[in-house]
Order: C-alpha cells, then sequence, then structure tokens
C-alpha cells in the first residue's frame, strides 16, 4: 500500500510518515529524525531543473544542495556558482489526510486570515511554517528563525513542498562561491495529551532559541488612532497627562508613543503623515524633540516614536531602489544593501535614543522593500514582482532583510525596538516587540475584531518565544462602542501580551478611567499567555483561558 492510500485509509497523521522516528527527548532536548526529501528542484533564470541525488547531496545545473540531520534540526546548505538562483523546492511525497486541520503563518503581520481550516481544494500555503492537527495528534514543520531565505510550505493533495526563496530583489541571487546557509527545518510532534495549543507555544520556542525580551511587559498609550497623523507636542502631552494617573500607583511605568505626524514631510506628498524626505527632521508642530520626550517623563511615562525609516528623496540618486509596482516614483525607497544606506538608518535610530526615546517603533520596512503587503505576498505566492535587484546582487533578500535589522537593533542601544510591518520570522531574537497584526481601529470595531482579536488568537503563541507579541492598541474613541473596546482592552491585558491604548480625550469618563486604571495594572506585571479554547472552531475565539479563569467575550 503506498503512503497515500495508507494515510487515507488508516486517518493517520502524515507526520508519522514524515518524521521516521518519535522524538527521543529528555525534558526538551529534541532529536531530529526527518525523512530526507523525495525530490529537490532548483529555479535557475526561469527555469526549474530536477537535482540528482547522492545521499543527502543533490546537484544538476550548477547548483548543489546539501542536507545533514543536526540534533534538532535538518540543515540545509546551498552552493550556485555562476548562476542566478531563484529558489531550491524540497518534495516530501506524502499527502495531507482530509480529515486534518492545518494552521497557516504570514509573511509579516496577519489580516485577520490565520486559522485553523480543513486542507483547502486546490493548494495550501503558509509561509515559515504550519501546523496539523488530527484526532489527538498535533504535528508541526517550520524553520529556525533568522533563515537566509524566504521559506514558505505548501501542501496538496500527493505531496508537501517547502521552498526556499533565494532571490535578490525579484531576480536569482548571485552567490558566485558563497556556500548558504539557507534554513534549518525543525519538526514535531505532541506529547501525550497535550493540547494543540501547548503543542504550538513548545514548537515556536523550537523555531527561535533565543528571544529578546524587554525587561519588564511594556503597555502605554499611543496617539494613532484618534490623531492619525495629526499630532503635536501639545496633543501627546495632553494624551500623557490625560492616562498617566491611571498608572500612578505602578512601577513598572508605561510609554506614551509619538505615532506618525511628527517629522517634516515630503513637498511632493505634503497630506501623506507617513512620509517623509528623512527621519531625523521634526515639523512645526515638535520644535524640540529632546525637550518633549523629558516632559514625557516628568508627566510619569517613558517616551516612544514612530519611524520610517527606509524613507529616501530624490536627492539620494542612485542610493534608492528602482521603482517597480507598488513602489511609486514619489516615493523614492532607500536600498538596504548599500552601506551608506545602513549608516544613515543607524544614525537615525541613534538620534532617537539621543533625543532621550526609551523605545522605538519602526514600520513599513517590507512594503518599501518589496511593494507588497504580506496579503498581497500569500495571494500572488511571491514577495515581490520579478526582474529587479539590489544594489548587492550576492545577497538573498532575507539577508539583507537581517543586515538592516541587525542594524537598527544596535543604533538603538539601550532603547526597545518595537516592528511595524516585519518580517516575523527574522524580527524574532532580533527586536524586543512586534506587531503581530494589521491594524485595529479607531473608527470600526469590525476592523478591530478581525485584525486584533483574530491575530491575538492565531499568532499569540509567538509571545515570550520570539518577542513580546504586540496585538495593535485600543482605539478608545466615541466612533467604537465602549462595551466591545472593554472587552478587547481586557482580553489583551489578562493574555499577558503588550497593552497600548489609543484614548481620545472626549471618550474618556470616570467608567473608562477605572478600566484603563484596572488593566493598566494587570498589563504592568504580566501573566501567562491567554488561551484561545475554542480556536479550533472558531477564528474569532469567544472562549479564553488566563490561568484558573474562563472568560466568554460577546464579539457580536
Amino acid at each position: 500500500m503506498d503512503r497515500k492510500k495508507f494515510i487515507q485509509t488508516v486517518g493517520i497523521s502524515f507526520a508519522s510518515l514524515f518524521i521516521n522516528d518519535v522524538f527521543s527527548s529528555c525534558g526538551d532536548g529534541y532529536k531530529n529524525l526527518m525523512e530526507m526529501p523525495d525530490k529537490v528542484y532548483a529555479v535557475i533564470n526561469g527555469k526549474t531543473v530536477l537535482l540528482s541525488a547522492n545521499g543527502n547531496k543533490w546537484h544538476g545545473g550548477n547548483v548543489q544542495v546539501e542536507m545533514a540531520n543536526m540534533k534538532d534540526s535538518m540543515e540545509v546548505r546551498v552552493a550556485a556558482p555562476g548562476v542566478a538562483l531563484e529558489s531550491i523546492i524540497l518534495e516530501w511525497g506524502i499527502p495531507v489526510n482530509t480529515s486534518s486541520l492545518l494552521l497557516n503563518d504570514h509573511w509579516e503581520r496577519t489580516y485577520g486570515d490565520v486559522l485553523w481550516q480543513k486542507k483547502p481544494a486546490t493548494t495550501f500555503f503558509s509561509p515559515w511554517y504550519f501546523m496539523e492537527h488530527n484526532g489527538g495528534n498535533t504535528s508541526s514543520f517550520g524553520v529556525r528563525t533568522g533563515a537566509h531565505t524566504f521559506c514558505s510550505w505548501e501542501v496538496n493533495e500527493r505531496n508537501i513542498h517547502l521552498t526556499l526563496d533565494t532571490r535578490n530583489g525579484g531576480n536569482g541571487v548571485q552567490l558566485k562561491e558563497r556556500i548558504l546557509p539557507a534554513a534549518e527545518i525543525v519538526v514535531l510532534k505532541n506529547k501525550d495529551n497535550e493540547s494543540p495549543f501547548d503543542a504550538a507555544r513548545r514548537f515556536m520556542k523550537l523555531m527561535c532559541p533565543a528571544a529578546r525580551m524587554p525587561a519588564h511587559p511594556v503597555y502605554g498609550i499611543n496617539d494613532w488612532y484618534f490623531s492619525y497623523g495629526k499630532n503635536s507636542e501639545q496633543l501627546i502631552l495632553e494624551h500623557t497627562r490625560l492616562i498617566a494617573p491611571m498608572a500612578e500607583e505602578l512601577s513598572n511605568r508605561p510609554f506614551s508613543v509619538v505615532d506618525a505626524g511628527w517629522f517634516k514631510g515630503s513637498a511632493i506628498e505634503p497630506e501623506d503623515c507617513c512620509w517623509g524626505n528623512d527621519m531625523k527632521t521634526a515639523n512645526e508642530r515638535f520644535p524640540d524633540m529632546p525637550r518633549m520626550a523629558e516632559n514625557i517623563k516628568k508627566e510619569g511615562m517613558r517616551p516612544g516614536i514612530w519611524t520610517r525609516p527606509l524613507c529616501g528623496s530624490f536627492a539620494a540618486g542612485n542610493l534608492t531602489l528602482p521603482v517597480i509596482s507598488g513602489r511609486e516614483r514619489k516615493r523614492p525607497v532607500l536600498d538596504p544593501s548599500i552601506s551608506e544606506n545602513l549608516d544613515t538608518i543607524r544614525t537615525y535610530f541613534q538620534l532617537y535614543h539621543q533625543w532621550g526615546f526609551e523605545m522605538i517603533k519602526f514600520d513599513f520596512t517590507s512594503f518599501d522593500l518589496f511593494g507588497k503587503w504580506g496579503f498581497q505576498m500569500i495571494s500572488d505566492r511571491a514577495i515581490t514582482t520579478s526582474g529587479w535587484a539590489m544594489y548587492d546582487t550576492s545577497k538573498t533578500n532575507a539577508e539583507i532583510v537581517l543586515d538592516m535589522y541587525k542594524v537598527i537593533r544596535e543604533g538603538a542601544g539601550a532603547a526597545y525596538i518595537i516592528g511595524c510591518n516585519t518580517f516575523s520570522h527574522l524580527s524574532a531574537g532580533i527586536f524586543e516587540l512586534n506587531r503581530i497584526g494589521d491594524d485595529t481601529s479607531g473608527k470600526e470595531w469590525a476592523r478591530t475584531l478581525k485584525m486584533g482579536v483574530n491575530t491575538l488568537a492565531f499568532r499569540g503563541i509567538h509571545h515570550d518565544a520570539f518577542y513580546a507579541a504586540d496585538p495593535d492598541c485600543v482605539g478608545l474613541t466615541n466612533e467604537v462602542s465602549w462595551d466591545k473596546n472593554k472587552q478587547w482592552m481586557k482580553l489583551v491585558a489578562k493574555s499577558g501580551v503588550p497593552l497600548f491604548i489609543s484614548a481620545q480625550r472626549e471618550a474618556v469618563h470616570e467608567e473608562q478611567k477605572a478600566a484603563i486604571k484596572e488593566y493598566f495594572a494587570v498589563a504592568s506585571k504580566g501573566s501567562p499567555l491567554g488561551e484561545p479554547i475554542d480556536w479550533l472552531q472558531n477564528p474569532l475565539p469567544a472562549q479564553w483561558k488566563f490561568g484558573s479563569e474562563t472568560t466568554h467575550f460577546n464579539w457580536k
């Protein structure tokens, strides 16, 4: 009986055949015994080449792929001298059980579209990792964080594919004589009587051996969801004075984050609060940035600031990336493969730290680099369009992104970094915090429900394993029902993840002040991660477990 029929007849998890032995373990020590792939392909200059196998090596078309089972992973190394290598594709001839549920992930943030699902009629696709649940069995398949390629999984009726995207920009990378440590594959089976949630938490820590976490739980305020870029030093300080008294008894002080709108905009796009020719020059509404940071501290909060580090200008000339679909000529983007631009980015973060800001939120880098939002990368099955390259063509996109992230981390010094529109698997272990979903809202509850609740339920598992997982703000305004916002605030605070509130003065009355005070106290101390009890059935879980307490939320 072949493997496909065996799986369909017996109804077992395909992990039982993907992994040739149960993990031997002593505590949390794992021994990786994955099956080698049945086939390996290379995509060279737009053509897919089947490589010939010789033990744990595959070669063809001047490409060699070597795989080796290490202590707790399978390492993939690639050599491709003299060719433009676009990707390596590993194939295992193992179909998914039709009764299994599959959990997907995203390249960067999620967009309200992560959930446990039956395998779709065509092909199931997931960046970085996926999980399978079948009866009492939960199996996990992924790559270690910090991979040097963009890695994605596909599952169809016959095969599992892992694609290692080695491109530079939209073209194949020119590795020359260099050997590329492309990825480390990790797989995991659940322990006896282990829930899918607990298995997922254990798997996240296997993928990221060393998270970089803030010294204390992070919480506070952010002006975006009532100002939407129309802010000023005066408004920031008013917002800080309004909310600071609700944390006056707490030793772990909250942050007050200045969002987009503080810097001088571009003359070409004067109405765009999120774009400027550079990220070091404040506009007339913010006359003295160091003074403002100091005043935030005097009011009892820790100052934070937002930035978009890849903003360029026409004066930058050949330091910018080529224009492609999604990356318009009027918004020139710095090429991070150029060392001069990395120096510029480093100086931005050094400057913010010198101004006195203790947390720096950076945004838009994924979109600015590749001209697509994460949901477009998923639907297109490609992170960018073809036919363009970075200045340094010898590095993969993933390596260039990692270099940029490390420069940002270095430049910020002791300040915390929170990434937004960052690649989750590449930011893990480098930044203290990461925005795990798309924007919530101060205007419509439906958006907060979709982007906030769904994100926390299915990406919260990254918390304390990759970074502190930020599900985004409570947009506390008169346009959103307080009944719903109060529940959202409670869920975020009691789940132990960062809580940020964006509070319109006119929407903050005695009841709201009491709730903020209560949940700031919870957020300041931290809690075990909240567990979405009904997440296998519900993309917007309403039943949550906090320690020994179970809470039902009414999201409708």
